[in-house]
């Protein structure tokens, strides 16, 4: 991580938004670091250094001030936030820390979520998917907590899983500059479109969970304290979101090839 920091320091460095400096810019928004790490470190294991994820995070922030295009219709901000997280999750992938275990069991969540869906032709309750896993309501929601880590890097990874997206990284292309080229102007617009649908066939506690969490950035506790449910209630909420999304998506786009 040293080198790679070296080496962003040592690279040209494009003109900056605000009319700042390149060190005026990383102290002014250097707080997102702190705030993003200890988000994502909410629904990470004990042994995962927010240390680390902050170290990470200034790389990220780094690489925004460098590559941020003022003429791009985003702000600083967004993009910033954008940088800090994925280089974040970077980090949480090199570390690997998530077992086989686990992701067989996201894995499992995930396509019985989407097989009772499609046989119901509605949103599933948690009973219904317990039931089908041949496992006790309590059980069912334990694995949820267990497995809320793995799912901060499902949809991020979701490209690898996918036949012949050769790779692309699904968020990161929202921002990247290809000027007017109409393929890709097209493809985002795609993207935009099936995540709407994913997110709209969800329930509705599931929407207002992620419209509180990732709108109005709330902490799991305060938005169990709105919806009247306990934080680790809000989590397990949270992780269904995410698979069921996870699993929408990749149906989705897997028809699309």
């Amino acid at each position: 991580m040293a080198n790679q920091a070296s080496e962003v320091a040592a690279s040209p460095v494009s003109s900056v938004s605000e009319g700042l400096t390149r060190d005026e810019m990383i102290l002014k928004y250097a707080p997102l670091i702190k705030y993003i790490a200890h988000r994502l470190a909410m629904r990470l294991p004990s042994h995962i250094s927010v240390k680390d994820l902050m170290s990470a995070g200034v790389i990220g922030l780094m690489h925004a001030v460098r590559k941020f295009d003022p003429k791009k219709n985003v702000s600083f901000k967004t993009y910033a936030e954008f940088r800090i997280r994925g280089a974040m999750l970077d980090e949480l992938r090199a570390l690997d820390w998530v077992p086989r275990s686990i992701r067989q069991k996201a894995s499992q969540v995930e396509k019985t979520i989407r097989r009772l869906e499609r046989e119901k032709g509605r949103p599933v309750e948690d009973e219904e998917v317990a039931l089908e896993l041949g496992i006790s309501l309590d059980e069912y929601y334990g694995m949820m907590d267990g497995l809320s880590g793995v799912s901060l890097i499902d949809i991020e990874n979701l490209r690898q899983e996918i036949p012949g997206l050769g790779g692309e990284d699904l968020l990161g292309s929202f921002f990247e500059d290809r000027g007017n080229d109409p393929f890709h102007v097209y493809h985002i617009k795609e993207l935009k479109s099936i995540l709407a649908r994913a997110i709209d066939e969800l329930g509705a506690r599931e929407k207002t969970v992620l419209s509180l969490y990732y709108y109005e950035e709330m902490t799991l506790k305060e938005i169990g304290e709105i919806m009247d449910l306990t934080e680790s209630r809000i989590c397990q909420i949270h992780t269904k979101c995410v698979l069921k999304l996870r699993g929408k998506l990749k149906r989705v786009l897997k028809e699309a090839m």
